[in-house]
C-alpha cells in the first residue's frame, strides 16, 4: 500500500503555518520553506560576495550558484545549461521573445486561456515585426480546455510557435502537453511555449517527457524564493540570440537570456526545496497528488451541489483531471461580496479577479469586471480546513 501523505509533518517545515491566517491563495504564491528562509539567512551572511573571485569566500559562493543551478535543472530532469533564473516568468518570457528571430510570414498560435504573461509578449513581437497571430480558445465558456483537436485547424506551414498554459491559473484543469507538443511538432520548425506557473506546484515536471521546447514556472509558487525559471531545450538555443554584452560568454542559456538577473541568495537557496521532495520525488508527488484530489473534492462537491454557484474550470475532482486552483461564481451576488463576507467571518485569505487571465475571462467566458472568486489549494493545507472554507461559504450563501 501506498505511504498515506503525512500533512503535519509537511506544514511543520513553513513557519508562516503557525500564523492565524489560512492560506487559499496559493496561486498567487505560496509560502516558504523554513530551509530556504535559513538558506538566504546563511548566504547573504557569510558569502555575499560577487562570484568568480579566487579567495576562499568567492570560490563558496560560486560553489553555491552552481549548486543551486543544478538543483533547479534536475528539479525538471534538465541540465544547467538548458535553463535561466529571472525575477519573474514574466520577465523571462520577455527576455525570451527579444531573442528569437522569425522569418517574414510567420505565424504565432496564442491560446486565450493564459496569463498575460505568455500572451502579451507575443502580442508586441508579432506586431513590431509584422507577423500573423492565430488565437486558439475554446466554445465553452464554464469548461474551455485546449486540445490537440482544436489546435490543429490553426496549424500551418507557416507556424513558428504555440504559445500555451499546462493549467490555466483561473479554471485548474489540466492539460496533456505531451499531446499538444507532438501535434505542433508535425509541422517542421514549429515551437511550443508553455506556461508552468500553476501546475508546477502540484505535480513532477520532466520537460523531456513532455517533448517541450520552451517552458517556465516560478519557483516563489513551488515553496521557494521569489524568482522564476525558464526552460528551452538544447536542440533549440541555436534560434536563441544572446541579449548579453557581446564579449561575454552566451554557451548556455543563462549566458544568453539572464541578463544577471539571477540573484545569487535566491538561486543557491533552490537545493533546499529540492531536498523537501525527499530521495524519491515522483513518490512524494504521488502523495501530494492524491491528497491534494481530497481537498478539491471536498470543495467542489459542495460548489457541484449549489445551484446558485457556477464553477469554472473542470467539475471533476480527479487529480488527473485537475489541480486545486478552483474558481466559481455565485448567481445573483458579487464576487467582491461573497468574498468580503466570508473573509469578514473567517481567517482564510483568498481573491477574486481576473489574476491577469483577462483575455480568457472577457473573450472566452464572457465574464464582467468583477472576474471569478479563487481558492487555490497546496498540499499543506488540510482536509479541516476546506472543510472549514465550506461551512463558512455555505453560511454566507444563505444569507438572502
Amino acid at each position: 500500500m501506498a505511504q498515506a501523505f503525512d500533512v503535519s509533518a509537511a506544514r511543520s517545515h513553513f513557519p508562516a503555518l503557525n500564523e492565524k491566517q489560512v492560506y487559499f491563495d496559493n496561486a498567487g504564491g505560496s509560502q516558504v520553506l523554513r530551509e530556504v528562509i535559513d538558506s538566504i539567512t546563511n548566504y547573504l551572511c557569510h558569502t555575499n560576495v560577487q562570484m568568480g573571485g579566487t579567495y576562499a569566500v568567492g570560490k563558496q559562493s560560486t560553489k553555491l550558484f552552481s549548486e543551486g543551478m543544478e538543483a533547479a535543472a534536475r528539479f525538471i530532469n534538465a541540465v544547467p545549461d538548458e535553463i535561466v533564473l529571472g525575477s519573474s516568468t514574466t520577465q523571462l518570457m520577455r527576455n525570451l521573445s527579444s531573442a528569437l528571430s522569425f522569418p517574414p510570414g510567420s505565424e504565432l498560435i496564442l491560446s486565450l486561456l493564459d496569463h498575460e504573461a505568455n500572451i502579451a509578449p507575443w502580442v508586441q513581437i508579432a506586431t513590431t515585426r509584422n507577423l500573423t497571430i492565430k488565437w486558439w480558445g475554446s466554445t465553452d465558456k464554464e469548461n474551455p480546455q485546449l486540445t490537440p483537436e482544436t489546435l490543429k485547424p490553426l496549424l500551418s506551414s507557416h507556424t513558428r510557435l504555440v504559445a500555451c498554459t499546462h493549467t490555466s491559473n483561473i479554471l485548474g484543469t489540466i492539460h496533456d502537453i505531451k499531446a499538444i507538443a507532438d501535434t505542433v511538432h508535425t509541422v517542421p520548425g514549429a515551437m511550443l511555449c508553455v506556461d508552468g506557473v500553476a501546475y508546477a506546484p502540484h505535480r513532477g515536471l520532466d520537460v523531456k517527457a513532455l517533448g517541450v521546447d520552451f517552458y517556465a514556472f516560478s519557483w516563489y509558487k513551488v515553496y521557494g524564493p521569489h524568482m522564476s525559471m525558464l526552460y528551452a531545450a538544447r536542440a533549440i538555443h541555436p534560434e536563441v540570440h544572446s541579449l548579453g554584452h557581446y564579449f561575454n560568454a552566451s554557451a548556455t542559456l543563462e549566458d544568453k537570456l539572464g541578463l544577471a538577473g539571477s540573484n545569487y541568495e535566491l538561486t543557491a537557496s533552490i537545493p533546499q526545496v529540492v531536498a523537501y521532495l525527499g530521495a524519491d520525488p515522483a513518490a512524494t508527488w504521488a502523495r501530494i497528488a492524491a491528497h491534494e484530489e481530497k481537498l478539491q473534492r471536498i470543495i467542489l462537491d459542495y460548489l457541484n451541489s449549489n445551484e446558485d454557484v457556477v464553477v469554472y474550470g473542470e467539475r471533476d475532482a480527479s487529480r488527473e483531471r485537475r489541480v486545486p486552483v478552483i474558481s466559481f461564481g455565485v448567481r445573483g451576488r458579487s464576487a467582491r461580496e461573497v468574498l468580503e463576507k466570508v473573509q469578514g467571518r473567517s481567517e482564510f485569505g483568498f481573491k477574486s479577479g481576473h489574476f491577469y487571465s483577462k483575455r480568457l475571462l472577457d473573450e472566452v467566458m464572457g465574464l464582467g469586471e468583477e472576474g471569478v472568486l479563487r481558492v487555490s489549494l497546496v498540499h499543506y493545507n488540510t482536509e479541516e480546513e476546506a472543510a472549514g472554507f465550506v461551512k463558512v461559504l455555505k453560511e454566507v450563501l444563505a444569507e438572502s
